[in-house]
């Protein structure tokens, strides 16, 4: 699984190495939970009052056509991503563990994490005693396939793991859907998760006609982030089949990048010259308020930054922080709203 792509732009040179080493087992014999006392609903996320749970066995079929059984919908959830972490929010659950608690709280804004949830380690490579000391009984992974490491892992301990797949270039939208429902049924909150998808697509159908109404003129765009290579920037543009590229191209846009991009997420690669190619587009970056990874100061100064059409125009937008790119249907509202607002005001 390549969890390099996943973190936050300008860890991808710094950590890569380290999120790709595998995860090392490790036992816990301590019998009393910790972080949570117990899951409760999220009372953080809007909506959640008198949120109904159904009860009885659960059977659902993970990402990659793995059974999962449960006696009881699951209570006590731990999840190692944070798109999925997002998700569990969304369906007014309150996870006992997770992975990188203070990462998830400035970069993924959508929802917010309760006190008292167990900070697990990195998503990369988690601590598995810390995870199992928290006692869930669902663990909810992100994989690229039944051999990912992360699945290997957990299945020597007795504990059913959820396997789910972060991003599906041939339609990242429906892929964050399926993923969302696929959670609720894990943890019998479908009801909720119906409620949440219809407000996704009131808030898709109204920034569709607020684009529509409006006097856009240029629809070309390019959505991307940044990081220091060296001496350099590099610039990771969001291509065809990224959630974010496709999210712009649903508003009416046209996603003016065309060069390569990987399989699983839609991802590219370029620098300063691959950025002039996209001739007029409007571009549109993460936004941040950790210094460290803040782009505009890498490129002040910079002439042949400064010459490209949509930084010489007015047209270089940034998102308002906390925007997750590799989100749920929360952090997909979030960057609907960044679109229309900065496109239209």
């Amino acid at each position: 699984m390549p969890r390099s792509t996943r973190l936050p732009f300008a860890r991808v040179v710094l950590g890569v190495a380290a999120a790709w080493l595998a995860l090392t087992a490790c036992g816990t014999s301590d019998p009393e939970p910790s972080g949570s006392e117990a899951a409760t609903e999220n009372a953080s996320a809007e909506g959640c009052d008198g949120v109904e749970t159904s009860s009885g066995p659960v059977t659902v079929t993970d990402a990659f056509d793995r059974t999962v059984e449960l006696d009881e919908p699951a209570e006590r959830v731990a999840v190692l991503e944070w798109q999925q972490t997002e998700m569990v929010l969304s369906l007014c659950l309150n996870p006992v563990a997770v992975a990188d608690v203070e990462g998830f709280g400035q970069w993924n804004t959508a929802e917010e994490l309760p006190e008292g949830v167990e900070d697990v380690g990195t998503r990369g490579e988690p601590n598995l005693d810390a995870l199992f000391a928290a006692q869930p009984d669902l663990v909810i992974v992100e994989a690229s396939g039944e051999d990912d490491p992360v699945l290997t892992q957990l299945d020597e301990y007795d504990v059913p793991v959820l396997a789910t797949v972060g991003a599906d270039t041939t339609d990242p939208i429906q892929n964050m859907r399926d993923t969302f429902t696929l959670i609720a049924e894990a943890t019998g909150r479908e009801d909720r998760a119906e409620q949440v998808l219809e407000e996704f697509e009131t808030t898709l159908e109204e920034a569709k006609q607020a684009v529509a109404d409006s006097d856009v003129t240029i629809t070309d765009f390019v959505y991307f982030d940044g990081y220091a290579q060296g001496g350099n920037v590099a610039f990771r543009p969001f291509g065809q089949g990224s959630l974010f590229g496709e999210l712009g191209e649903e508003l009416g846009l046209t996603n003016a990048w065309t060069g390569p991009v990987d399989e699983a997420y839609g991802l590219g690669s370029t620098d300063i010259e691959g950025m002039r190619s996209v001739g007029d587009a409007a571009f549109f970056y993460t936004g941040t308020e950790i210094e460290e990874y803040q782009l505009a100061p890498l490129l002040e100064g910079n002439p042949a930054w400064s010459s490209i059409p949509a930084v010489a125009e007015g047209r270089l937008y940034e998102f308002p922080p906390g925007i997750w790119t590799f989100g749920g249907p929360r952090s997909a509202e979030q960057a609907l709203q960044a679109y229309v607002d900065l496109l239209t005001n």
